[in-house]
């Protein structure tokens, strides 16, 4: 018998969905040649729901309200969002959470009892014109409505034939038949994966790429498969019926005009960037709407989607570490992906090390940083400066570091150090300007390794590119020292700038850090209140540990990083930290993660006992 959309409901949609997709993730990943033809859109989709799932799973508090289940849901898609289309797919749950998470308001409950909702709440845009009915039915309509709206907001481009006209177009029928007298939620899922289907055969003739191909949309293709899994969840379908509705639909059509199956290049405005820019963004609305500026001028398949201070960013650009550049200037990038675009190599995006440079992170950082090439070693630089004994050449890094230990690492690496109580006393990013300058390089690699830097970092690289249009300068957001080390380990001048910066952000965004330093005054954290003179352990930014004993807080935050995974720990010990610190932290890695190096420097810093990195 039919099933009330509920959190039960939502966990068996999630759970069908996710074995749909798994199951056509192939299939869906040959059809794809738009926005780009790298054949990843099936494995994008199945690791968004994935990553949807698990937070499902890990957050779900047993309730019976849709609104909730779907608010977790959402966030974890948002969180775990993998290419163009996991990034829709995401602003599609976070439309359908917040049209729930409405109805509940509105009548007072805070949940999202459907017979509570009132008779005259506004329905979607797409369901406009349409008769009002309560209960579940009208509710689910506005939800399918709200998702397509959601999604279209996100994308800065929206084209047609594509997924967004396929969730449009599910939205539509759902609205239509929520308006026809004793419908249910059922009935309603049926009607919107029936128009799915429909607005899926429809993409061949919309775009000229996919007609050219013969093939539907492979985003609309994991849509309507994901829309059957709804209906499935909702209704009491026969075997044979559940099937049939979860196949994601990516037949063969005819090529139109004497074309063939392969696809042809996208037409313009479709994929032109040589790189997929992917990250998180804390930041607020208002910075978000200038980013979006910002980066549509930069380069194309742009999507942001989010709200409510966590954004995800999407876009294909040529020149990557102005992509990443631009977030740190909106707010705090993090989770940082850049996978050069390469038709054919399916799955690369969320991928591992993906892309075509190699990250190398662990064995970089194995063999220390001072093996690196040396920076500004007389590589040829790509911007065509005019040769002469006074034109800027080669590659320079900029590194800010705390600790005399730590300036003699980078240096060694080839960076130029600057300390980081001259970078933060210094007039709005001049000290690092200066930097930049002082280089005498064409091409500039900045590491503030400190997020109370970004800004800063973002300015003197503009101020350095207005002054020398022809230098070429990216910020990779370092948030600290061990990050800023294992960019350091992959830097290599004699790679292609872009490349070399994709590495480095790469081999950066793989290290997690924390750190152990002493309390100077009683505050209030995370982890309760501390006193004057306690022991602080911080993983990421957050204080997880509280104590006395500075060895017994280093070993408490280094097993909680190490609870997550990692191949190679690195250890900068400080000015202060105890005799034998590093030599009982070293034993505790051997002793109970047998498959995980340790690499120590003296870094020598006053700011922090330890730093602790993870790759």
């Amino acid at each position: 018998m039919p099933q009330p959309f509920d959190s039960t409901v939502i966990r068996a949609w999630t759970a069908f969905a996710l074995e749909a997709v798994g199951e056509a993730c192939e299939e869906i990943d040959a059809i794809n040649v738009f926005p780009v033809a790298d054949g990843d859109t099936g494995t994008n989709l199945r690791r968004t729901l994935q990553a949807a799932a698990q937070a499902l799973d890990a957050e779900w508090d047993g309730g019976d309200q849709a609104a909730p289940a779907l608010r977790v849901l959402s966030r974890g898609a948002l969180l775990g969002a993998c290419g163009n289309s996991g990034t829709i797919l995401a602003q599609l749950l976070r439309g359908m959470a917040e049209a729930y998470g409405a109805a509940g308001a509105s009548a007072g409950t805070g949940a999202s009892d459907p017979a509570d909702a009132p008779a005259d709440a506004p329905a979607g845009a797409a369901t406009e014109g349409a008769a009002e009915v309560p209960g579940e039915a009208r509710l689910l309509a506005e939800a399918l409505a709200r998702a397509a709206d959601s999604a279209y907001e996100a994308v800065a481009h929206p084209v047609e034939g594509t997924m967004l006209s396929v969730a449009r177009a599910a939205a539509d029928a759902a609205a239509h038949a929520a308006g026809r007298h004793g419908t249910g939620a059922a009935e309603v899922a049926r009607a919107a994966y029936e128009g799915s289907r429909e607005a899926l055969a429809q993409t061949t003739g919309q775009l000229d790429v996919l007609r050219r191909a013969g093939v539907v949309d492979a985003g609309g293709s994991g849509l309507v498969a994901v829309l059957g899994a709804l209906a499935d969840a909702l209704g009491d379908p026969e075997p044979e019926a559940a099937s049939r509705r979860r196949r994601a639909y990516t037949a063969f059509n005819a090529p139109v005009d004497g074309g063939t199956s392969a696809a042809g290049p996208a037409q313009p405005g479709g994929g032109g960037g040589a790189y997929e820019v992917m990250y998180l963004l804390d930041a607020d609305a208002a910075a978000v709407a200038a980013l979006r500026e910002r980066l549509d001028g930069l380069g194309d398949s742009l999507v942001v989607g989010g709200g409510d201070g966590l954004w995800s960013v999407h876009v294909h650009v040529d020149d990557a570490g102005a992509a990443v550049e631009a977030g740190v200037g909106a707010g705090r990038p993090h989770r940082i992906r850049i996978t050069r675009l390469t038709a054919g190599e399916g799955g690369g995006p969320c991928a591992p090390g993906a892309g075509e440079t190699d990250s190398g992170a662990g064995a970089g950082a194995r063999a220390g940083a001072g093996s690196g090439a040396r920076a500004g070693s007389g590589a040829e630089s790509e911007s065509g400066a005019v040769t002469g004994s006074s034109a800027p050449r080669g590659r320079a890094v900029v590194a800010v570091v705390r600790g005399d230990g730590l300036a003699g690492l980078c240096e060694e690496a080839g960076a130029r150090v600057v300390r980081a109580k001259e970078a933060l006393g210094g007039p709005d990013g001049e000290p690092l300007a200066a930097a930049i300058r002082e280089t005498g390089a064409a091409e500039v690699v900045l590491l503030p390794n400190d997020i109370d830097l970004h800004a800063a970092a973002a300015r003197a690289a503009d101020g350095a590119r207005s002054a020398a249009p022809r230098l070429r300068v990216s910020v990779v957001p370092t948030r600290a020292e061990v990050q800023g080390i294992a960019a350091l380990a992959v830097h290599d001048p004699e790679r292609r700038f872009d490349d070399d910066v994709v590495a480095m952000t790469n081999a950066a965004g793989a290290t997690r850090y924390g750190r152990v330093t002493v309390a100077d005054r009683p505050f209030w954290t995370m982890a309760g209140v501390c006193e004057a003179g306690d022991v602080l352990g911080l993983v990421e930014d957050d204080v997880v540990v509280i104590g006395r004993d500075a060895a017994e807080v280093a070993a408490e935050v280094l097993e909680r990083m190490l609870a997550a995974g990692g191949e190679l720990v690195t250890l900068i010990v400080g000015e202060h930290a105890p005799r034998g610190l590093a030599d009982r932290l070293e034993e505790q890695v051997r002793a109970g993660h047998l498959a995980v190096d340790t690499v120590v420097h003296e870094g020598r810093q006053h700011s922090s006992l330890l730093l602790i990195g993870v790759e």
